[in-house]
């Protein structure tokens, strides 16, 4: 187990750490969280020994191997599945082996190489690989493309499943989800469900820490402490705790008052000097609770918008694409007829695996990138705000949040004051020298939060959002969710984080297969689909199929054949959950309904005044309803199981 002990950690001049004890059992599964530069990443370096404490002692077993994502961007000509092979050190230590022992034809090492080859599961090593790329959202026909052509994000992916595949006892992931959309998001979910070492793992995805922990460290102020549960747990225990905290300090206060107005009132007089002196020495012994004074909380919203066009826009027959590159060329489309009508006040989540075109779309509708073909037509009014997945297609990092403001101003209010724009800024957290901060030198945070106080400032009535809590941490995501559910306008999103789709939206897009179609279904049946799909991925490369050759040989009938087979999945899942989701629900209200009659029957037996007649009456009904209650409640854990068991299916 890893075990923390009188620990103190610095990094220059900060205490990162200062005198904290922690112990994680083998096997546990942790997240590590506080709020963005508490430190996480520092404790992580210690477990890894790139930092060493300046006191206390730190232990993890010697003989645990440990594996974490490495951060830098891979460089290499090495294919994607020969690159997350070189993660099992074990298997590559093992093959140079057999290498050097074939080369000097030992063979009594041949054969020792061989079982080391075998007791490292190399013989199926290469399809095990494919599988992470594949779960990961690789597609078949780049399992076998060189690492230097793929992009910065899918680079990282690259580096998270050569972490996945080394056979670990402690894997370390910070901010594994930020480079994945919600098809990998929820492979990587289940896989580390599976996972049998020690995990910790330092996340803003609020749902993919409540799935995969069962154990919440918080760093707050230096100091380390270990709730028991997951993130939602945690939330609710330090709530309690916080309150519990700050009820102890307003008593602290209450005495501290009462003695110091004794001590003014009789520190003067000689037959109460004894006493107001020993006073006096109890304030000073007396141990000063702090105040609770957790960072202020981050919040805004969304201004009133001018109008709400209804509808907001129309798209019909639009093919979404890029032009070509070459003069004459055909341009790039990527997805095509498009026939959707967006009303005011709708809340659309954009669902669909990476790269099937969910950005394009946005785009196109934020009119960055104009219709190929079809018409795009814009109600009267329509003010459009846009988040762009990548900040800085937004802002320019020579300026500072100020004069980002300062042009919007001249565009959307031009009798705005500086001093105004100031202040406005400032509700965003960009306070002081910060609001003359070049955007370039920035937090991935603190550019997303400039982004929010432009689409704020400029009061659109449809927000276009690409994957806007990249970079934010939990308190701002909250601030987010509940700016959009304020929000009177409409809400478009695209987004990996689940609760924020949860709490937005009402109504789903899939993008896929080149066509935008509504989804129907909720969140959950999506993530039922996604998992059934990475199965079935899974047992054809099981098979010996080659993911690149078929990939390349589908034809428009077979690419139609599996989204009606798609369709009918979903339909399926959706049909066999309907009357468990019935039943449940009408047990839930059987359980309300006992429990209140439950407890009016032990209020009226508890409170007396009741004739013998009336006690054996009450008596006897409050031993049915208990039986009933106790059945009802057996009936719902069973329905649950049902549900669950149908979403792991």
């Amino acid at each position: 187990m890893i075990v923390l002990k009188n620990l103190t950690l610095r990094r220059g001049a900060k205490v990162v750490l200062e005198d904290v004890d922690l112990t994680i059992h083998a096997g546990e599964k942790a997240s590590v969280v506080g709020r963005n530069g508490a430190g996480k990443s520092s404790l992580f370096a210690l477990l890894t020994g790139q930092l060493l404490p300046d006191a206390g002692d730190a232990s993890i077993p010697p003989g645990w191997r440990i594996a974490e994502v490495a951060q830098s961007m891979p460089e290499t000509t090495d294919s994607a599945t020969d690159f997350v092979l070189q993660g099992d050190q074990a298997l590559m230590e093992a093959q140079a082996a057999l290498a050097a022992a074939e080369a000097g034809g030992d063979g009594d090492a041949i054969a020792e190489a061989h079982q080391r080859i075998q007791d490292a599961g190399g013989f199926d090593a290469r399809p095990r690989a494919q599988a992470l790329l594949l779960g990961l959202g690789f597609r078949g026909d780049q399992l076998d493309r060189p690492v230097n052509s793929f992009s910065g994000g899918w680079r990282m992916r690259l580096q998270l499943a050569r972490a996945l595949m080394c056979p670990a006892d402690l894997l370390l992931l910070d901010e594994p989800t930020n480079h994945l959309d919600l098809d990998a998001l929820v492979w990587l979910e289940s896989w580390l469900k599976r996972f049998e070492g020690t995990l910790l793992v330092i996340s803003h995805d609020r749902e993919f820490l409540d799935a995969v922990t069962r154990v919440t460290v918080h760093l707050e102020d230096g100091k380390l402490t270990r709730y028991g549960g997951n993130y939602s747990a945690f939330e609710t225990l330090r709530a309690e705790r916080l309150a519990q905290q700050q009820a102890a300090y307003e008593r602290q206060q209450e005495r501290i008052a009462q003695l110091q107005r004794f001590i003014d009132r009789f520190k003067a007089k000689a037959t109460k000097a004894r006493q107001a002196q020993s006073r006096v020495k109890a304030l000073e012994r007396m141990e000063k609770l702090a105040p609770v004074l957790t960072s202020s909380d981050f919040s805004f919203e969304f201004r009133e918008p001018a109008s709400l066009p209804n509808p907001m826009l129309s798209l019909k027959g639009v093919a979404c694409g890029y032009p070509a590159a070459t003069p004459g060329g055909a341009p790039a489309v990527i997805v095509h007829d498009v026939n959707r009508t967006v009303l005011a006040g709708q809340r659309i989540g954009i669902l669909g695996a990476n790269g099937q075109g969910k950005s394009t779309l946005v785009k196109t509708i934020a009119r960055v990138l104009a219709p190929i073909d079809g018409q795009l037509t814009e109600g009267k009014g329509l003010a459009i705000g846009y988040f762009a997945q990548q900040e800085m297609d937004v802002l320019r990092p020579d300026e500072n949040p100020l004069q980002h403001l300062i042009r919007l101003a001249k565009e959307v209010s031009p009798q705005a004051r500086e001093q105004e724009l100031r202040d406005f800024l400032g509700g965003f957290r960009f306070i002081g020298d910060m609001a003359q901060q070049s955007v370039g030198s920035m937090s991935g945070g603190e550019k997303a939060r400039l982004v929010l106080a432009m689409l704020v400032w400029q009061r659109p009535n449809l927000l276009l959002l690409d994957e806007p809590t990249n970079h934010l941490d939990l308190t701002t995501r909250e601030a987010l969710s509940m700016a959009l559910n304020e929000f009177e306008g409409t809400v478009m999103l695209v987004s990996h984080d689940r609760a924020l789709l949860r709490e937005v939206c009402d109504e789903f897009w899939l993008v896929a297969k080149g066509r935008v179609e509504p989804f129907d279904g909720d969140l959950d049946d999506y993530q039922r689909w996604l998992l059934e799909q990475a199965r079935l991925q899974r047992e054809a490369l099981a098979r010996g199929d080659s993911p690149a050759s078929g990939a390349a040989q589908e034809s428009g009938a077979n690419r139609r054949d599996e989204r009606r087979a798609q369709a009918q999945a979903r339909q399926r899942l959706a049909e066999q959950a309907k009357p468990i989701k019935k039943a449940l629900a009408a047990v839930e209200a059987d359980v309300a309904r006992l429990t209140e009659e439950k407890q009016a029957l032990e209020q009226a037996l508890a409170g007396g005044g009741l004739s013998p007649a009336e006690l054996a009456d009450h008596g006897r009904r409050l031993k049915a309803v208990s039986e009933a209650l106790e059945a009802a409640e057996t009936r719902w854990l069973e329905l649950a199981d049902q549900l669950e068991a149908l979403g792991a299916s």
